[in-house]
């Protein structure tokens, strides 16, 4: 039976109206409208839509997909995005959760381990302080952002949108947090938006937090004080601070350079002065729009791992694209582009195999 929901989900992704679609398939706009509201195309015409989308038959035909819905979802710039925009992001959580729903019944993933920290919302830096009390990680700095929320059954994918009105968004699904998190930023910036994601998770757990007044900036709050402990920054910094410093200490943290200025001057270690004119001068080096001297993008090493299992069974994401009725570009966009056999699977992070 051809699933409605699912022909959405392609549409979507490939950012196409029914106007458009219906060019490139060859049917009336009439015709498309009807299938999309429910209505079962000939064979024919289901053929020509597949074609026109370039996705497989067969993907059409595998039942409902789970959309999650949009106000549950943590959208950061609703006024910067377009629709097509925003209906390809979330097609990308609907797929997203199919990857992993394929992906649990192979393999032992981490449960979640994360708090409802709503109550602290207004103080999410005593929130940043209690979930790293939790998670046992103390004051130090954390080495693989992305790690160790996978390994606290945090499900990590990746966008790859060639927009920065999509920096990266989250929603719980089925009791699962996932993170979204888009490529086309810097690897420091990355690492902000998983933070920042990881604030709305725990500060804004019911959809209706997600919207509030100031929910954005509580999430920032958080990721800053989660990426940057203040016993950390006392140890670590003079307390008289220059631009040139603050570009040398950033790695410690693998923030931005922004990012820590601005966590400096919340702490009251800049004054308001030496903290505009150091965001003068990071600007006049391009810290404003990069980081001309960065660091290493991290990576999914639940997907590592996985990758590396199925490359031992001779199976690869081409297995997993074919059993999803996706497009491999799917598959790779979701999984930041790793590949089996070049990727060496970290012996952490909780994930064993089940069978493949």
């Amino acid at each position: 039976m051809f699933s409605s929901d699912r022909f959405k989900v392609a549409r979507q992704r490939r950012k196409l109206t029914g106007k458009s679609l219906a060019e490139l398939a060859g049917i009336s706009a009439v015709t498309l409208s009807k299938i999309e509201n429910g209505h079962q195309p000939e064979p024919e015409i289901a053929e020509r839509i597949a074609r026109a989308l370039g996705y497989p038959e067969s993907f059409f035909t595998m039942g409902p997909a789970d959309v999650p819905e949009e106000d549950t979802v943590s959208f950061r710039s609703l006024k910067k995005m377009s629709g097509a925009e925003r209906g390809a992001a979330l097609a990308a959580g609907a797929l997203g959760i199919e990857l992993y729903r394929w992906i649990e019944t192979r393999f032992n993933l981490p449960e979640p381990d994360l708090l409802d920290l709503s109550k602290e919302r207004n103080r999410p830096e005593v929130a940043a302080r209690i979930l790293r009390q939790h998670w046992r990680v103390g004051e130090r700095p954390i080495g693989d952002v992305l790690k160790l929320l996978e390994s606290k059954g945090i499900r990590v994918l990746s966008l790859s949108e060639n927009t920065r009105n999509v920096d990266a968004y989250s929603f719980w699904y089925n009791e699962h947090p996932y993170v979204f998190l888009n490529q086309e930023k810097t690897a420091e910036r990355s690492i902000f938006d998983a933070a920042h994601e990881l604030g709305h998770l725990v500060l804004h757990c019911h959809a209706g937090a997600r919207g509030e007044r100031g929910a954005e900036m509580q999430a920032d709050r958080f990721a800053s004080a989660f990426l940057m402990p203040h016993e950390d920054i006392i140890s670590q910094l003079p307390s008289s601070i220059t631009t040139s410093q603050i570009i040398k200490a950033k790695a410690r943290w693998k923030v931005s350079a922004m990012a820590l200025a601005y966590r400096l001057h919340s702490l009251e270690y800049l004054s308001e002065w030496n903290y505009r004119s150091i965001c003068i001068e990071l600007g006049q080096l391009g810290y404003r729009s990069g980081e001309p001297v960065g660091i290493e993008r991290e990576t999914s090493t639940v997907m590592a791992k996985v990758l590396n299992a199925l490359w031992s069974k001779r199976l690869t994401k081409y297995d997993i694209a074919k059993d999803l009725g996706v497009p491999i570009d799917e598959i790779e966009t979701l999984i930041f582009g790793l590949t089996g056999p070049s990727m060496r699977a970290s012996s952490q992070g909780g994930l064993s195999l089940v069978r493949a």
